[in-house]
């Protein structure tokens, strides 16, 4: 049964701060040498990296708050992509690929919402985890091929990054478009936050292989804003805290939260 009005899965992704996560997830996905190589050769993604990433969110988002139509067009349009991403050492709907890009979208959202909305206890991390099997298994992933527990899900992560998840070149290609996106006329040293964040978020065997800095002015952007954004956000209105997807599902099936939240 996919998770509904009030659970775990509605707690968590209903916050915007997650996007803060969406580099990190990015790039994990982008050291998988076969993702990489996925995403170069069937995507728009060096032309439009931000138009990518907002079209999977919003997809991302359908299948945890839509109705149950949206969730199906979600689900569909996604494996009809998938099926057209094939080359000559991969294949997007390989199960181990599937696995490793919703692992880092799992593990992204876990340590988002502590970092930098509020606590969450090994015992929701855990029903987090079991809630989005369900959702994976509309993506063609087996449930079988989950991990039990949130501990062995912890313990496949370690693996993969101490094993074939290493970028190659077409990785770190990819990789400078998410530090450095186009975004008009913004400069580059208004990213500085967000490189700081994505570092301070990522592995530290990703961070050394994608070369971000870590010196003493990332760790202290890092440590503010994981100070400042907490109590910031729990002072934030609803329709600036919360993503358009959840407020609608949520007004929708009279959806409720413990106050901490």
């Amino acid at each position: 049964m996919l998770p509904g009005p009030g659970s775990i899965s509605w707690r968590v992704n209903r916050e915007a701060a997650l996007l803060l996560g969406g580099g990190r997830a990015l790039l994990m996905q982008l050291a998988h040498p076969k993702v990489a190589a996925g995403v170069a050769d069937h995507s728009d993604f060096e032309h439009n990296a931000l138009g990518r990433l907002n079209r999977t969110l919003e997809l991302s988002l359908a299948l945890t708050f839509g109705t149950r139509d949206e969730i199906r067009a979600a689900a569909a349009r996604i494996n009809g992509t998938h099926r057209r991403v094939t080359g000559p050492n991969y294949r997007a709907l390989d199960p181990d690929l599937l696995l490793w890009v919703d692992a880092t979208l799992i593990d992204s959202a876990l340590l988002t919402y502590r970092t930098f909305v509020g606590p969450l206890d090994r015992a929701g991390a855990e029903r987090y985890y079991q809630e989005a099997k369900e959702i994976g298994g509309l993506l063609g992933i087996p449930r079988r091929s989950y991990p039990p527990t949130l501990a062995d899900f912890e313990a496949y992560r370690d693996g993969m990054l101490a094993g074939p998840v290493s970028p190659d070149a077409t990785g770190l290609r990819l990789a400078r478009l998410v530090l450095r996106p186009r975004i008009g006329l913004i400069p580059a040293a208004a990213l500085a936050p967000f490189d700081a964040i994505t570092a301070g978020l990522l592995p530290d065997p990703l961070r050394r292989a994608y070369g971000l800095a870590w010196g003493r002015p990332s760790q202290a952007l890092f440590r503010v804003a994981a100070a400042v954004l907490p109590p910031i956000l729990r002072a934030t209105p609803r329709w600036l805290r919360v993503v358009p997807p959840a407020r609608r599902a949520e007004q929708r099936t009279n959806a409720t939260y413990p106050a901490a939240t």
